[in-house]
């Protein structure tokens, strides 16, 4: 069952990172997040970023089961490695920023890759991650993208405490639709007619999602989570 899992992510974002475009991080809200955190000496580690990495490009680690997404990554500077983040390919302890986003609701053993991100990261040093929240919020997008589960808030959060991580911030995130008739036309022609998808979503509505996504609105602590369909995690590896 695992196996499958994986295969499955593999062959839907291998794929995917094949027909994309490689957009820059500045492009993301989480920019200024990004600025805010980054510092001249400090080694950096992007887990499974595909073309839409969030920390600076050149001289970041990254780790991804895709070698379409690495190999565009290495053209602009990157370091790559292809790797799981149940078993990364790191010596422990050596990065001072991790950014793992929308990646442990993929993997069955989400234990085993909160366990690799504190293991990899230095003790104070910080740690980006984002899932989605509430099963009750499932859809056919979640089964379609790979997804494993949606976290409940207390889970999730407990889970993160075992592995020494405190959160510091939070906040909103996502640029998922919330329509239902978006994410069902969307999903059928990225079923039935994939390169015309792809080309209308990097030409048209990439672009698009990009110029209108709201400012990120980071707040101290744990945010209000009752109606957050995902959210964005700050967190420092504690003792």
């Amino acid at each position: 069952m695992r196996n499958e899992l994986f295969q499955k992510n593999l062959r839907f974002y291998d794929s995917l990172w094949a027909d994309a475009l490689l957009i820059e991080p500045q492009r993301f809200n989480t920019w200024p997040l990004i600025q805010s955190l980054l510092t001249e000496s400090g080694r950096r580690l992007e887990v499974a970023p595909g073309l839409r990495p969030r920390l600076p490009i050149e001289g970041t680690h990254f780790v991804d089961v895709s070698s379409s997404a690495l190999a565009k990554l290495r053209e602009h500077g990157a370091r790559v490695v292809l790797g799981n983040v149940t078993s990364l390919p790191l010596v422990s302890a050596q990065f001072d920023l991790v950014c793992a986003l929308d990646i442990v609701e993929h993997v069955d053993d989400d234990d085993g890759a909160l366990s690799e991100l504190s293991r990899v990261t230095r003790v104070g040093g910080t740690v980006l991650m984002s899932t989605p929240l509430h099963l009750s919020h499932w859809t056919p997008f979640d089964e379609f993208v790979g997804h494993r589960r949606r976290y409940e808030p207390k889970e999730l959060f407990e889970k993160l405490a075992r592995n020494h991580f405190r959160i510091t911030h939070s906040a909103v995130f996502g640029m998922q639709p919330r329509s239902s008739l978006l994410l069902n036309i969307g999903m059928w022609w990225l079923t039935h007619h994939r390169e015309r998808a792809m080309r209308l979503y990097n030409r048209q509505l990439m672009p698009l999602g990009l110029r209108f996504q709201k400012k990120l609105q980071l707040a101290s602590g744990i945010i209000a989570t009752d109606e957050i369909d995902e959210i964005l995690l700050v967190c420092r590896r504690d003792n």
